[in-house]
């Protein structure tokens, strides 16, 4: 029982990070409460790989 109360404070907890970044640092605007947040938030989704227009042309041609 310990085990799913802990899973779903987990993925409580991812839910609010992706709803808070969503909400302010997608839309270019810094969070008023907790800056630092949106700031980390903001590097993370910069460093995350994203795949071009052409990557994904290749990709749809592929299946």
């Amino acid at each position: 029982m310990l085990y799913i109360v802990i899973a779903m404070l987990v993925c409580l907890a991812v839910a609010g990070l992706v709803v808070a970044y969503v909400a302010y640092p997608h839309r270019g605007e810094t969070m008023p409460a907790v800056p630092w947040l949106g700031e980390a938030l903001g590097k993370a989704a910069d460093a995350a790989p994203v795949i071009d227009e052409e990557e994904a042309d290749l990709l749809r041609s592929r299946s």
